[in-house]
């Protein structure tokens, strides 16, 4: 993984996202909508879902709220209708960018989108300008802040259940698996008393981007001003992150 975690790099920004519980809730709740619309509303047969509300639950969103975006992407709650757009484009120093939304007003998301770009020296390409640089995997990581799992019997549990690699990080593992692995290697950890501290079906750059200083400060600013949208989704990008 040429040195980079993606993991590092979530919990690099999250005290400042902590901050923002309205924010996350709608996140969350979007994240629910995503799930819930592409496998069912079904917790026992739907694992992203099942996913998205825990990770919901551990930042103590309202059951009310959780329940109402589920009814949503079902059809059974009347409400905004929400469209999955991707936009790609190039930040400073030529950093490859991918950015998911969820939005009822795309205009207005467009041109959120756009002035962050422009504002940090980056701009919008063309649908599939960056795409070809990331691979599509699942993504589980299981933290061991405490040193108390055994690296060769993770790895074992991993692999027989059908993951394509797990590479070691400073209090955590992360492993990664054919999307359509995700689910089935996910549930058996679970089962084997693995608890997942993120897990995901996401993309994963083929080549990191190391930049100068100050580059790596307006890549920074770009993806906060990025999450600090309220339409968007996800935010991948090649960027090696230095300490």
């Amino acid at each position: 993984m040429a040195g980079h975690s993606k993991w590092k790099n979530i919990q690099r920004r999250k005290n400042a996202q902590d901050a923002k519980k309205g924010k996350i809730f709608m996140r969350h709740a979007k994240d629910i909508y995503i799930a819930a619309k592409d496998g069912g509303g079904d917790l026992t047969t739907n694992a992203s879902l099942r996913l998205a509300v825990d990770k919901a639950k551990a930042d103590n969103m309202p059951n009310d709220n959780i329940d109402r975006a589920i009814k949503k992407a079902t059809g059974t709650l009347d409400g905004a209708s929400f469209e999955e757009l991707t936009y790609e484009g190039y930040g400073p120093g030529g950093v490859a960018v991918i950015v998911n939304v969820l939005t009822d007003n795309k205009n207005r998301t467009a041109a959120e989108v756009r002035h962050a770009f422009k504002k940090n020296d980056g701009n919008l390409g063309e649908n599939g300008s960056v795409s070809f640089m990331f691979d599509r995997k699942g993504y589980i990581v299981i933290s061991d802040e405490d040193g108390s799992i055994d690296e060769d019997e993770i790895t074992l549990e991993a692999l027989e259940a059908g993951a394509d690699d797990i590479v070691t990080q400073e209090g955590a593992y992360e492993i990664f698996t054919a999307p359509e692995n995700f689910k089935s290697v996910s549930e058996h950890l679970t089962e084997s008393s693995y608890s997942i501290a993120d897990g995901e079906i996401t993309l994963i750059p083929q080549n990191y981007s190391k930049l100068s200083e100050e580059d790596e400060n307006k890549m920074l600013n770009l993806i906060e001003m990025l999450e600090n949208e309220e339409d968007v989704q996800d935010i991948h990008h090649n960027l090696e992150v230095t300490d």
